[in-house]
């Protein structure tokens, strides 16, 4: 039987439906911007990144957590005596950072947030060391002061052994004329950047699959590497890619930060459009070795892991090529993956190779 991110314990409908509670009830306190001088900008509400709209820039905020990657940091500790709590750190600040950036700001601040079910945890010196070190490479990537943080020791809440890490994000996009609005259009072109791997999203039904193998996170898959090893791949951080852009004046109409929920985050702007991609690659070794050992049928991969697709931008026919040059120049692997379809309102992600589609009622969360 195939496996599903639900089965292993994640249930987007009720998740999604507080965020839209959320968000509703959100929108009765943006009056109270405007004690302070500030407003909210349309279209700032259900995006991955919250803005509010000075006079000649925009303040960018973003609240984000980890998930339950460094439970796999754990579980290849204990089994190899191997410490990855240095890509724990960067993976911590990337999910933060990547959701920020989709906006057009760039970090100023990054604060994060440990909290553990014990204070004993960070008698792990070693780990705790580890950590620190990986948070700080992530914020110095990142361009970004670690400017605090917060380590509530929550017994009774939190298990002993473990630590819950998240974290939050300040960026300004200045002049205004950066922000990344949404404008999107029939033809625009949809340009990939890789991901390092799983980076930060589907961890819960990855360490499923670990955990019914026999020698669970120390299976070798291909290329030579263990399981435990290819899922702890520090994640990419895609601030650079979006300031070089600023720097080269190549507008970016949308940007997609692609983590929870898969490919479905593709069609995550409001205006009904279908994105269809036509140049899908083979996706890497890591999720080749998921959907077999799972098995994870190909739309349930596609609709919870990256895939391979760590951030997308949509750009107008004529930059995309631009947009590539700038994504080489800063170290990243780019492609132009598909285009922006209008049709007759439908909202969709298409995928014709592979015979896969995911209507707009299976991605709400707005």
């Amino acid at each position: 039987m195939s496996l599903s991110y639900e089965s292993s314990g994640v249930r987007y409908g009720p998740l999604d439906a507080f965020k839209r509670a959320c968000q509703k009830a959100a929108r009765t306190t943006t009056d109270l911007l405007a004690g302070h001088g500030f407003r909210e900008p349309t279209t700032a509400r259900g995006e991955s990144a919250y803005l509010i709209e000075a006079g000649d820039h925009f303040l960018a905020h973003v609240e984000e957590g980890l998930g339950t990657k460094n439970l796999v940091a754990d579980a290849v500790q204990a089994e190899s005596g191997r410490c990855h709590y240095r890509a724990i750190g960067i993976d911590t600040v990337a999910t933060i950072a990547n959701d920020l950036v989709t906006s057009g700001a760039l970090p100023i601040a990054v604060a994060m947030h440990a909290a553990v079910g014990d204070s004993v945890w960070f008698a792990d010196e070693h780990r705790a060391q580890e950590l620190v070190k990986g948070f700080a490479e992530g914020c110095r990537e990142a361009g970004a002061v670690w400017g605090g943080g917060e380590t509530p020791a929550l017994r009774g809440m939190i298990e002993p052994g473990t630590v819950v890490l998240s974290g939050s994000a300040i960026g300004r996009i200045t002049p205004k004329s950066l922000r990344i609005t949404g404008d999107v259009a029939d033809g625009d072109a949809i340009v990939f950047l890789a991901s390092s791997g799983v980076q930060t999203n589907g961890l819960t039904l990855c360490r499923r699959i670990a955990e019914s193998l026999p020698a669970r996170y120390s299976t070798r898959i291909e290329g030579g590497v263990t399981l435990g090893e290819a899922l702890l791949e520090p994640s990419t951080l895609y601030v650079a890619f979006v300031r070089e852009c600023q720097r080269r004046a190549i507008c970016l109409k949308y940007a997609a930060h692609v983590t929870g929920h898969g490919w479905r985050k593709l069609m995550r702007l409001e205006v009904p459009f279908v994105y269809e991609i036509t140049a899908p690659r083979r996706h890497p070794a890591i999720f080749r070795f998921l959907m077999e050992a799972g098995p994870v049928d190909p739309r349930e991969a596609y609709a919870t892991f990256n895939m391979g697709i760590g951030f997308a931008v949509y750009v107008a026919p004529g930059v995309a090529a631009a947009a590539l040059e700038a994504a080489r120049a800063t170290g990243y692997d780019a492609w132009i993956a598909g285009r922006v379809r209008s049709d007759g309102g439908r909202k969709a992600v298409s995928i014709p190779s592979l015979g896969l589609e995911f209507e707009g009622d299976t991605l709400q969360v707005r």
